[in-house]
């Protein structure tokens, strides 16, 4: 699966293509310097049960552990992840 991500402004995205449609994604937007806010989570029906949500999670913690950032999941699916996924304790705020 290909994760992308972009980021425009204070606001960010991960993200999977297939025929130039976005079919999964997950939107933050950045809180200061050192935080980023997961704010919602979508999958497409095609791809439900593919673990697409929890690898766009696991985009994220990538990208804050590189950048030093912490991760608050105000998403209620990627609060799911963090809260069975101990290895994201780092990256969590």
């Amino acid at each position: 699966m290909n994760i992308q991500h972009e980021e425009i402004g204070n606001h960010g995205t991960f993200f999977v293509e297939q025929n130039g449609e976005r079919v999964a994604y997950m939107t933050y937007s950045k809180a200061g310097t050192t935080r980023i806010i997961i704010d919602h989570t979508e999958v497409s029906e095609a791809l439900k049960g593919q673990n697409v949500g929890r690898q766009l999670v696991a985009a994220s913690v990538d990208y804050a552990r590189k950048k030093n950032l912490k991760i608050l999941p105000l998403c209620p699916f990627a609060h799911s992840v963090f809260d069975r996924v101990k290895e994201y304790a780092d990256v969590l705020d």
